[in-house]
């Protein structure tokens, strides 16, 4: 009888300890997947942030002949409207060129509260053509020697910026998708590595690079452990996810680059739902951006994650000139003449 009492005492011993154990494996499972951070982790304080770029029709980057920027009044009417339906505390601009030295002037002169996320704009040193749709052919060694030594002039433009407006910039962002192979203005990660540690021996505030939620999760972890915070594009939209699939999507995004990265702090620096697209035409609509806003910024309030939507304005400099319904055109807040679209707060 002892036995029997003693071996059942033992087995609801071995039970209580097998459930302690799987409930305690349960709950590693659920910190470890949790995406939610501390409100210290916010870049800025801020929760809401949106990326900008002010190119209007018949506007655009230097693509080779010379830019045609927005004018300084353009900027600030844009920055006004930015303002006084979203009160944008936070922008993010993705190089150091005219345009954006422009926009910095403008919100210094006329005293804006508003920061920026600075851009570093990296142009190809490694020819992706193998892994690059668009890249038909190898880019010339001449011209990645070039590009080489204009990534240096932008970074020395960036440390300069970064001084001049310590007020203004918040952080910076050396290269936007130049570590993903899909892209056409590849940089081995070494490279970034060395420019992130040049930047930051020459500013005081922090220093990221920004790239495609995936290529964290799975590479980013050399390049994690300088970076003063991680940076991650999400875009279910481009995933094939529909508006229904699109939360869960992005918060499984997120899960993937907190287990890989946990010691990291994370900032979604892209995050977006185009409202007229030919490649997802289903799914392209203002009615879905702006519950994918509305949803996204609610999902960033409850976790401490500072998001930039893209985009503020339609640029329909973007993409292929001849298919006016391309996504890339369709990601912003307004439509390219400014008027607002459906996710616009109405004063």
């Amino acid at each position: 009888m002892k036995t029997t009492i003693s071996l059942m005492l033992s087995l609801n011993l071995l039970l209580l300890f097998s459930c302690n154990q799987q409930k305690k494996t349960e709950e590693v499972t659920e910190v470890k997947s949790g995406i939610k951070q501390q409100s210290s982790q916010l870049l800025n304080g801020t929760v809401e942030a949106l990326c900008y770029s002010g190119f209007r029709t018949n506007q655009h980057p230097d693509r080779g002949n010379g830019a045609v920027n927005p004018s300084k009044e353009e900027i600030l009417e844009d920055l006004s409207l930015l303002k006084n339906h979203f009160n944008t505390q936070l922008i993010r601009m993705y190089d150091c060129g005219e345009n954006t030295q422009d926009v910095l002037e403008i919100i210094r002169d006329n005293n804006l509260d508003i920061k920026v996320l600075l851009g570093v704009w990296l142009k190809a040193e490694l020819s992706a053509h193998e892994t690059c749709a668009w890249l038909t052919e190898p880019i010339p060694d001449s011209t990645l020697a070039k590009n080489k030594i204009k990534n240096l002039k932008e970074i020395e433009t960036g440390i300069q910026l970064a001084n001049s407006f310590k007020e203004i910039i918040v952080a910076v962002n050396v290269g936007n998708e130049a570590l993903v192979s899909w892209n056409d203005h590849k940089v081995h990660v070494d490279t970034i590595i060395s420019y992130v540690k040049t930047v930051q021996s020459e500013i005081d505030q922090p220093v990221t690079v920004a790239d495609n939620y995936l290529w964290w999760a799975q590479e980013g972890k050399e390049l994690a452990s300088v970076v003063d915070f991680v940076s991650i594009h999400v875009y279910p939209i481009w995933e094939g996810k529909t508006i229904d699939e699109s939360m869960a999507f992005t918060k499984q995004n997120i899960s993937q680059v907190k287990d890989s990265l946990p010691n990291s702090d994370i900032v979604i620096t892209e995050a977006g739902w185009a409202t007229i697209a030919s490649e997802f035409q289903e799914q392209a609509s203002e009615d879905n951006q702006k519950r994918y806003y509305n949803e996204l910024m609610t999902l960033a309030a409850e976790n401490n994650i500072t998001t930039f939507f893209f985009e503020a304005f339609d640029e329909d400099w973007k993409g292929n000139l001849n298919n006016p319904v391309g996504a890339e055109k369709h990601w912003g807040l307004f439509n390219v003449d400014r008027s607002p679209k459906l996710v616009v707060p109405k004063q």
